[in-house]
Parts: structure tokens; C-alpha cells; sequence
């Protein structure tokens, strides 16, 4: 305590006390604005930091609230700028390509049967699937069949955020479709609160029956559980003159357990209901470089045309209209000397005062490939997508492109999985559960134990593969990996060509045995043994 603490503290002890309790406080918080964060990511006092003042609050009242804005910006930058739609389309074509195709592989341990009948059940299945699958009459809507929705459901999520089928069944057409499933994709815009449109977002809305809380079209219960989902029967913001109606759907079936919503979405955070566009993080920067790209090229097609201005000292009275420049069998001109015009050998008289000025904007930008390029490669560190693949240009070396093949492959792997998850696996159990239930397919105790209906629902999903940069060295060090036991066949054949090692095989055995029946009919007759005549020569 100084000299005026302790005067202080004489005259007035509650005084000196307060003083000190203040001190004490000043030295705790300056202890801890000095520790941490405090001097980095959370200062308040640095020149950098003052003014961001970020704030963030829950899921819904940070992403339902600006879904709508991000949907149509995202779907504005697919239709119009070609950075966006590299993204999205790259993203489909190695995640989904052609479709996903199916391939059952039971687990027979748990089952019980030799691996000849797991064969053959897994190929009569995977038969009757294609049949299901290949036949636009499994969409409800008659204009896809299963593989190309998924890739429409594949586009959908990466451009709204979302996918959304709902499953319906449909037994008016046993005549030629022996199944009644249907799948029908709709946009994730139908997916809202009823009375709500546009941009507005009623976070605090309740379903007048159940009394539970409605976040953007989802309804979920007291401990945050999905249990339904609110769809429109038209587009919210549509101006299409149609009646707006909402049909409560519940998330899964009483009975079967199976969803009666497939919603196909990245969650980012946890309690999040709805998905968010896969370009949200980089909207604003693709825009800006899409609004780049068009001024440098409308700057390009103004240079294209080469403009020459006549400076002179008349007023624009005196000068008559000589029009575009004169040209062959164009009409006289005006006999004072004002018609110029350009061509080979051209020779034009400039009266006094006039003179020459050549127009040159300094078009196209050298930089621009540069600029466009680097900007590129932020884009793609935010989309997990290297710019060689967002480009299509590949100029590194064998090493470097093929350190960004793999590591645009970890992301696409990743987003086949989840879509597999959530729709093609849903989709195959569903119809799996109907082919038995009709008697199509025979799999004893799948309606009795849920560890057996497990082990007859187990299905890999084969796409398309990575692809080689030098075919030869990615053999190779398949041949390697085969033989350390790294790998199998099976996985290799896989991850090269997306085919099945099984078929592979008993392919190679029919087309060997062709290949014996050919070789013999080819191999030239063999010349018959001349006949001895019974003496032996001497030596």
C-alpha cells in the first residue's frame, strides 16, 4: 500500500478497502486478456482484429435461415459459371458416373450356407434388382431409371445441399413390373413449414398435433429425434398459379422401420437438420472470379475490333457521316476528302488538322491465366477438389498429378459412401424386403431376426474407378500388393476397373476354353511317320 492508500485508509478505511478490491480485480482480468487466445485468434486490441466482431448462434438460426439465399446463388453459379459447374460435375462423374450397381454379398457364416449357394443367391438377386433397376417404371415419376436418379440425387445434394426422395409403392402394374416400389426425387425446396415461403423462416413454429417443433420442414420431438418431415405439393416461391398444400410424412414406417424420406445431406454440425450447398464456403469467390473472367473477355472482343478515331479540329457540324469506311462498290463519297477508309494500299488525305489515334485498352490481361489459375487452386483447397481436376490441366509431373488424384479420391470416396448410406443401400433393402415378401426370392429367417435380415442385406456398390495416369506402374503395384497380402484380387478389381473378380474369373475360364477349342482347330496337322524299312543304317 502506497503513501495516499494508507492517508485514505486513515480517513476513510471502507474507501481504501474498495481500492484495493478494484486493483485486485484489474490485475485478474489483465492476467487473463494476456493469456491464450486473448493474443491471437480472440485479441480485441490488435489493429487486425478490431471491428470483427463474428458472431454465431445455433444450427437452424445460422444455416435455415440463409438456406433459401444459398440455394438460389448456388443453383445461379451452376447455370452460369463454368468454375461451379467443373465442381459440381467432377464430383458426380467420379462419385456416381454410370450408377452404382449393386453386388449382394451375404454373409454365410452367419447364415449357414456353402459358398456355392451364397453364389448363386447373390447372382439371382443381383438379376432381379436389374430388372427392378433398369426399368424407368421405378421411378414414380416414368422419366428416370434407378441409376440415373442417383445421378440426379447426387447433383441435387451437391447444388442444394440436399437430396430428397420419398418412397411410395405402387402394385397397378404387376403386369409387366413384378414389384411396386418407387422412388420419386423432388427438390429440397418442398421441404419446408407449412404457410412459409420465400427466404422467411419460422424457427419457432410447432405442429398443431403433435405439438412438436418444426425447423424448416422437419419436425422433430422432445430429445431432438427426427420424426417428420413437412412437404409441399409445389414450389414455395414458385408463381405458378397451383394450390399450395403441406402433407405431414412421417420419417420412418411403424412397422418396417424403413424410411418414408430419404434426405441425402453433409452434416457440418451437430443438431443440424438441414444440409447446406456444397459451393456455400466459396460463393462469393467464385462470383467475383466468374465477373473477372467476363470482363476480361468482353475487354478482349472490344480489342478484337480494330477501331481507328479522327481526331480534328472542326466541329462535329462540319464532319459529315462517311459511315463504316469505304469499301468496294461502295458509293462515291462526298467529294471533300472526308471518306476514309482502311484496306490494302489505301492511301487517305487528312485534311489540316486531323490526326490519328489508334485505340489499345491493353486486352487481354497477361496475367489473367496466372490470376484465374491461382484463384483456382483456393477454390479447390475449399472443395477438397485440386485444380488440375477443377480445370481439366494437367501440366505437373506423373508424381505431383497423381498426389492430387488421390487426394480428390479420399473426397469422393467419402461422399459414395454417404450416398450409399442414405439412398442406394436404403433403396436395395426396401426392394429386397418386398422380393421376399412376394416370394421372388427365398431367404429363411430374414423376417425373424434382425442380425440374419442383416446378413442377407449385405450389398457392396461398385462405381467408377480412380482411373491410371501410367497404367503399367498402377498394375505393377496392384501385382505387389496382391502378393504381400495387402490387398486381393477382389479389391483390386474393384478399385481398377469397378468390376467383380468373380465374373472376372469365370469369364477368363469360359474364354480360355474357347480359346483351346480354337487353338486346335488352327494348329496345323501334324506329318504322319515315315515306315521303317527294317535295316539299320551303319554308323
Amino acid at each position: 500500500m502506497n503513501l495516499i492508500d494508507r492517508a485514505i485508509a486513515a480517513v476513510n478505511p471502507e474507501a481504501a478497502l474498495r481500492r484495493e478490491r478494484a486493483r485486485c480485480s484489474l490485475d485478474i482480468i489483465q492476467q487473463f486478456r494476456n493469456s491464450g487466445y486473448d493474443e491471437s485468434g480472440a485479441s480485441r486490441s490488435k489493429n487486425a482484429m478490431r471491428g470483427w466482431d463474428a458472431s454465431s448462434r445455433s444450427p437452424q438460426e445460422d444455416i435455415d435461415r440463409n438456406l433459401d439465399t444459398l440455394r438460389q446463388r448456388s443453383r445461379s453459379l451452376m447455370m452460369s459459371a463454368p468454375i461451379a459447374v467443373s465442381a459440381i460435375k467432377t464430383n458426380r462423374t467420379n462419385i456416381v458416373g454410370v450408377g452404382l450397381r449393386a453386388r449382394p454379398t451375404v454373409d454365410r457364416e452367419v447364415l449357414g450356407i456353402s459358398e456355392a449357394e451364397a453364389k448363386a443367391w447373390c447372382k439371382k438377386t443381383q438379376r432381379e434388382f436389374e430388372l427392378w433397376a433398369k426399368s424407368k417404371h421405378c421411378d414414380s415419376t416414368k422419366t428416370n431409371d434407378f441409376y440415373e436418379m442417383q445421378q440426379i440425387a447426387c447433383t441435387s445434394w451437391l447444388m442444394n445441399g440436399e437430396a430428397v426422395a420419398l418412397v411410395r409403392y405402387n402394385d397397378d402394374e404387376a403386369a409387366f413390373m413384378p414389384y411396386g416400389l418407387r422412388i420419386h426425387l423432388i427438390e429440397s425446396d418442398k421441404v419446408c413449414s407449412p404457410h412459409s415461403g420465400g427466404s422467411y423462416v419460422n424457427l419457432q413454429q410447432t405442429d398443431e398435433s403433435t405439438h412438436n417443433r418444426i425447423y424448416n420442414g422437419v419436425e422433430i420431438d422432445g430429445n431432438g429425434a427426427v420424426v417428420a418431415y413437412h412437404i409441399c405439393s409445389t414450389y414455395p416461391n414458385s408463381s405458378m398459379q397451383a394450390e399450395k398444400k403441406w402433407t405431414r410424412v412421417k420419417a420412418f414406417g411403424e412397422k418396417t422401420g424403413f424410411p418414408n424420406v430419404l434426405m441425402v445431406f453433409e452434416s457440418e454440425r451437430a443438431e443440424q437438420y438441414r444440409g447446406v450447398p456444397y459451393l456455400a464456403p466459396v460463393i462469393e469467390s467464385l462470383k467475383q472470379l466468374t465477373r473477372y473472367s467476363e470482363a476480361e473477355i468482353m475487354a478482349a472482343v472490344i480489342n478484337g475490333f480494330f477501331t481507328v478515331f479522327i481526331t480534328s479540329e472542326k466541329g462535329t457540324s462540319d464532319m459529315p457521316f462517311t459511315g463504316f469506311g469505304a469499301g468496294d462498290g461502295d458509293s462515291e463519297g462526298t467529294g471533300d476528302g472526308s471518306n476514309y477508309g482502311m484496306g490494302p494500299g489505301m492511301i487517305n488525305i487528312l485534311a489540316p488538322g486531323e490526326d490519328i489515334k489508334m485505340a489499345d485498352p491493353s486486352h487481354p490481361n497477361a496475367n489473367f491465366d496466372a490470376f484465374s489459375t491461382a484463384y483456382a487452386k483456393y477454390i479447390g483447397a475449399a472443395l477438397e477438389i485440386p485444380h488440375e481436376l477443377l480445370l481439366k490441366q494437367f501440366g505437373a509431373s506423373y508424381s505431383a498429378s497423381k498426389a492430387a488424384l488421390e487426394e480428390a479420391w479420399k473426397a469422393f470416396r467419402m461422399k459414395r459412401t454417404w450416398l450409399v448410406n442414405d439412398f442406394c443401400q436404403p433403396v436395395y433393402e426396401m426392394w429386397l424386403v418386398e422380393a421376399i415378401a412376394k416370394g421372388r426370392i427365398a431367404a429363411p429367417g430374414f423376417f425373424l431376426d434382425p442380425a440374419i435380415r442383416e446378413a442377407w442385406c449385405r450389398c457392396a456398390w461398385n462405381g467408377p474407378s480412380q482411373g491410371m495416369l501410367d497404367p503399367l506402374k498402377e498394375v505393377n503395384a496392384a501385382t505387389r500388393r496382391v502378393r504381400l497380402g495387402i490387398s486381393t484380387r477382389e479389391i483390386e478389381t474393384m478399385e481398377m476397373s469397378g468390376g467383380s473378380f468373380d465374373d472376372n474369373a469365370e469369364q477368363l475360364k469360359r474364354e480360355a476354353e474357347k480359346m483351346g477349342e480354337i487353338n486346335a482347330l488352327l494348329e496345323p496337322e501334324k506329318p504322319e511317320p515315315e515306315e521303317s524299312d527294317g535295316q539299320e543304317r551303319e554308323g
